[in-house]
């Protein structure tokens, strides 16, 4: 379900990224906006996109990391820990 959630995510921005280079060329060709100008707005509408990008993988690692220790779930961690601990006793 993740996977499904992520690629809907990824092809909803791929769109929206099509979306807008399309409309800042028709506001180009019509001389509404400089070349240069229009190349920065996509750069940082780019940008702005990565940076949300970021914020919500840190969102959802967070909330994983809160719900696996509500459901009292091992972690990778813990089995390690407990690994050792087995195989450390004489």
């Amino acid at each position: 379900m993740l996977k499904e959630i992520m690629y809907t995510g990824i092809g909803a921005a791929a769109l929206l990224k099509e979306k807008l280079e399309e409309e800042v060329a028709k506001l180009e060709e019509k001389g509404k906006i400089k070349a240069d100008d229009a190349k920065a707005l996509l750069e940082s509408i780019e940008q702005k996109g990565r940076e949300e990008d970021e914020k919500m993988k840190i969102a959802l690692k967070d909330s994983l990391k809160e719900a696996i220790a509500e459901l009292g779930i091992a972690t990778k961690e813990d089995l390690g820990k407990l690994k050792e601990d087995l195989t450390s006793q004489p």
